[in-house]
Parts: C-alpha cells; sequence; structure tokens
C-alpha cells in the first residue's frame, strides 16, 4: 500500500501523480488520504457550527479530485480514499505502519505539507515506518538517475536498499554521493595529503555498496566523492536527479539530530523528489 496525503493544493496534485506512478511500478494499491484536523477551529474565535461540515466539505472536494488525477494519470492502478480526524503527522504515522511508502507534497494549505516541512514533520519524517517522499522540483522531466546519499555512518544503510530498488524499478542509473566538509587543516601551510583523504571516502563508499551492487546487478552504479557539505552536494545532484534518498537514524532523538541538519536541508533544497528512509 501507498499512502497519498492531500489538501487540494497544486503540490498536493503533483504527490498524487508521483504516488500514482511508484504504486504502478511497485505493484502496490493507492490509498488518498486527507486528515481533518479541527483543533485551530474549536477555540471561542470560530463559535458557529458551520465549520465541521465546511471541513468535512474541503475535504471531500480534495479527495475527489484526488481520486480523478490518480485515475488519469494511472488508469489500472487500484485507488481508493479515505478521510480521518486528527493531525496530519499523527494520521501520517498512523497510516504507515503498513504501508510501503508515505508520499506529499512540497507544500500545502496547511495540511501534510506544511506539517512535513516543520516541526512536526521532522518527527514524522525520523518516526514513520516506512520511506516519507516529500514531492518537490520539476517533475516531469527524466533523468534516468536516483541519487543517494552515503556518509562514514550508519545512517546511510536503511537508505541503500530503498534506493537500489527505486532505481531498479524505474530501470534508472545509481549515483552514490560521499559529501565531505574541507577539513580546517586544508586552508593551513603545509602539505597535506588530499589523495589519501579522497581515497579512504571512495573506500567507505565501495563497503556500502558492495552489498548491493550484488543484489542488484541490472543497476549501473557511479560513485561521487565531493568536497563539500553534504547538503550543498545532494542539492546540486538532485538537478539531475530523478529522485534523492536520505537516511534517517531512526525514532528518538537521533532522528531529529539527523533530520535538524542533512536531511531537513534536502528536504527544503532539492529540486527533485526526496525520499527519507529511517532504520527499522
Amino acid at each position: 500500500m501507498i499512502i497519498v496525503g492531500v489538501d487540494g493544493s497544486a503540490p498536493a496534485r503533483a504527490a498524487v501523480e508521483w504516488a500514482a506512478d511508484d504504486a504502478l511500478r511497485m505493484h502496490e494499491p493507492l490509498r488518498i488520504i486527507h486528515a481533518v484536523d479541527r483543533s485551530p477551529y474549536q477555540i471561542a474565535k470560530f463559535p458557529t457550527a458551520e465549520w465541521p461540515d465546511a471541513l468535512i466539505r474541503g475535504g471531500e472536494k480534495a479527495l475527489a479530485e484526488a481520486l480523478a488525477v490518480a485515475h488519469e494519470r494511472q488508469p489500472s492502478v487500484e485507488a481508493t480514499t479515505r478521510m480521518l480526524e486528527g493531525s496530519p503527522a499523527q494520521v501520517l504515522r498512523d497510516e504507515g505502519q503498513d504501508a510501503a511508502e508515505i508520499v506529499v507534497g512540497s507544500r500545502g494549505l496547511g495540511g501534510f505539507a506544511g506539517a512535513l516541512l516543520g516541526s512536526t514533520g521532522v518527527n514524522v519524517a525520523g518516526r514513520a515506518p516506512c520511506p516519507v517522499v516529500v514531492v518537490r522540483g520539476e517533475t516531469g522531466r527524466r533523468h534516468g538517475v536516483v541519487t543517494v546519499g552515503v556518509d562514514d555512518t550508519s545512517s546511510c544503510e536503511p537508505a541503500l536498499p530503498y534506493a537500489f530498488e527505486q532505481a531498479r524499478l524505474r530501470g534508472s542509473a545509481l549515483r552514490a554521493v560521499f559529501a565531505w566538509d574541507m577539513p580546517v587543516y586544508a586552508f593551513a601551510p603545509g602539505p597535506h595529503d588530499m589523495d589519501a583523504i579522497r581515497q579512504a571516502a571512495c573506500e567507505v563508499i565501495d563497503e556500502h555498496l558492495e552489498r548491493y551492487k550484488k543484489e542488484y546487478p541490472q543497476v549501473s552504479v557511479t560513485e561521487e566523492v565531493r568536497a563539500s557539505h553534504p547538503v550543498d552536494a545532494l542539492r546540486r545532484a538532485s538537478a539531475e536527479s530523478d529522485l534523492v534518498v536520505v537516511g534517517s537514524h531512526g525514532q528518538g532523538a537521533l532522528a531529529s539530530m539527523f533530520l535538524g541538519s542533512v536531511s531537513r536541508g534536502v528536504l527544503h533544497h532539492a529540486q527533485c523528489p526526496v525520499a527519507v528512509v529511517r532504520a527499522r
């Protein structure tokens, strides 16, 4: 099951199109969800009884439009709709328990996308039990490349099988990017073995990718080592990618720390859809 959150916005439409395409590739049904969050209106400023009905009508319209988009995009994909009560973040986490992935737009009308890129969204992307895809940037052009961020920690491990599988399903090449900040001493006088540093980075990439290269022999893999901040390197790579995949440490404080730096930066600045995959 692929979950896509909608709120009637244009980015939500793009998310539905992307999710429908991925549902076809993955042979998964598509569930379109709208969260009805009454909490902002349960205050004295809005005392009338009309607000709940307006929220329901708006949700029904958003779901009907999204379903039409899904049918138009991929008629053979089984698509259903569901309206649920609660905050977008909580609804996403609950619905993602048995999902293959969750898809949202990069911006919206205060619903899923607004939550995802705010403080609540850091929680969702770090704690959802499945990959969370934020559809942003130009999605119409196809570059035939999936990019995955690799580093010298275990945080990239959950992203690798997802990235390889996405590349296989799309018939795309996989680009593994390892970015490292230039050490301070590199700017000081004296000799520095930068080639040795770069070689060490290449060895890290090879160690992470070795297993998946064997499991996915049909996927063409290129490796890039860049002396750059990881966010900058992945942002630049995103201009020539159909998807950028980054990993997450998992639940709790570590997830929040990770998503507060590289993942969050990529989510805000990438020029293509971004998938955040956490360790299960």
